[in-house]
């Protein structure tokens, strides 16, 4: 205990180190329903399977949120980024037509990026050279596109030949629809309200008791449906170590084994389409982690009162460095970018105060490697919810946005709408940031606009007319 202390200067902090242990293991209840969530997503990928994304998940957390104790000395955690992992399997994959490990590249590159624009200092200019309004609404359209996936996955919303989405049916009277379909749909409305519900009370690890709750919903409604249950059985494994061999022959170093290999891709386009997709799509992911991680630091940092008395984050340099350095280890493990959580934030709630928590954080991230075969039963009506819901809490942001300033509103409108109405966050950047720059030299204000600006607004133009 004597060791920990002088590590991570409990004492001076104004802690000791029961209360960190109790902060670490609050926060990894808050966040650990990303390893469910995000091995379901990735699951969907052709030859990708859920035990390879649930270790690769794990373990990226595990690195990122230790490096985070160990070099900024702050109670936060990381994990695999909320949004940007639906980015990379709905938009860059499925959307874009990349491969798995095609995409894992980007990533890599994200995290190369990230590393050089942290340690040269020029993470600050890229930052300013995104306009306000634009960064300010990323968040809250990444939560919407995160928000409609879940509300598709989930089954509410279905694609429909004259609007394009719809409203799933719930009337059973109409013979169009059976009660297996509608079962699913209710046990995600049930998750949803009853995370709603426990967080209203104030109650620990909400989205995961929810998940939890609705999965034995699901198993118990599954006895209304007849042949529920036939051949349940057949595909169960409760080794925990079988999902290590998934991970070594699914994800692991995919990036460098098939990542660079972008032959199946060119055949159907050109070279100059590959590089413009490459520079562009890395530059988003690269944003988007830039400010998720900088709003989150600031955010649950000001909720613990960490901040110094100049109103900045501790260690704000080694925190972003240990953020880019968790998201190329990420590419490795064959996961998305990995950002910090702002569910940190109930751990500084519960008296954390430093890099202890995170170690406790980090410790459970590792054992919960070991509990994959469980973790697999959750289904996918359930980790919708969450989706759905972290959706909504990153919808925070949007107060922040002047809307009777047309000079701000049309970029953030723009931006938070156009990444879920085309299934890209990329996109919706583009607009913001190319709308901002048209009505600034439109307006007189062109002086205003930042030479970076210009040049991140050029490389999204070049995008749309040579890839789209």
């Amino acid at each position: 205990m004597s060791s920990l202390e002088k590590l991570f200067h409990v004492k001076e902090a104004g802690s000791n180190v029961k209360t960190e242990f109790l902060a670490g293991i609050t926060t990894f209840m808050t966040m650990a329903y990303i390893l469910m969530v995000n091995s379901g997503m990735f699951a969907e990928l052709p030859g990708v399977s859920y035990n390879a994304i649930y270790i690769a998940t794990a373990i990226s957390a595990c690195i990122g949120t230790v490096l985070i104790g160990l070099l900024a000395n702050l109670p936060l955690a990381q994990a695999s980024a909320m949004g940007s992992n639906a980015f990379f399997v709905y938009t860059v994959c499925f959307g874009l037509g990349l491969s798995y490990a095609n995409a894992l590249v980007l990533i890599l590159l994200d995290g190369i990026l990230f590393i050089l624009l942290t340690v040269t200092g020029l993470r600050k200019k890229i930052f300013e050279a995104v306009p306000t309004p634009v960064r300010v609404s990323i968040p809250a359209g990444v939560g919407l596109f995160i928000a409609f996936i879940g509300l598709q996955d989930s089954g509410l919303v279905v694609a429909d030949p004259a609007t394009y989405v719809s409203l799933a049916s719930f009337n059973l009277l109409s013979g169009n629809v059976a009660w297996k379909d509608i079962m699913p749909m209710l046990v995600t409305l049930a998750v949803l309200t009853a995370i709603a519900v426990l967080t209203y009370r104030g109650v620990k690890g909400a989205v995961l008791w929810g998940i939890l709750g609705g999965t034995a919903l699901y198993y118990l409604l599954g006895l209304t449906i007849p042949g529920f249950y036939v051949g349940f059985a057949d595909d169960l494994s409760f080794d925990p170590l079988a999902a290590f061999g998934d991970f070594a022959a699914h994800a692991f170093g995919r990036v460098f084994t098939e990542g660079f290999d972008f032959s199946p891709y060119l055949a159907q386009h050109s070279t100059m389409e590959l590089a413009v997709l490459i520079g562009t799509t890395s530059l988003a992911f690269c944003l988007v982690d830039m400010f998720d991680t900088i709003g989150t630091l600031y955010g649950a940092c000001a909720r613990g009162d960490l901040l110094t008395e100049e109103g900045e984050v501790p260690n704000m340099d080694r925190a972003m460095l240990a953020d880019a350095i968790a998201t190329t280890a990420g590419a490795v493990c064959g996961t998305s970018t990995v950002s910090s959580y702002v569910e940190a934030s109930t751990g500084i709630a519960e008296g954390g105060r430093t890099g202890l928590a995170a170690m406790v954080t980090g410790a459970l991230f590792f054992v919960s490697m070991f509990l994959s075969p469980i973790a697999k039963l959750v289904p996918g009506c359930a980790t919708a919810a969450a989706l759905i819901y972290v959706g909504i809490m990153m919808m925070n942001c949007a107060r922040n946005i002047d809307w009777l300033k047309t000079e701000e509103a049309v970029p953030a409108f723009l931006t938070l709408a156009i990444m879920p109405m085309t299934y890209n966050i990329s996109y919706g950047i583009a607009f913001g940031v190319i709308s901002y720059v048209l009505i600034s030299v439109f307006t007189g204000k062109a002086k205003n606009v930042k030479a970076g600006t210009w040049v991140i607004a050029a490389l999204f133009a070049v995008m749309f007319f040579v890839t789209h």
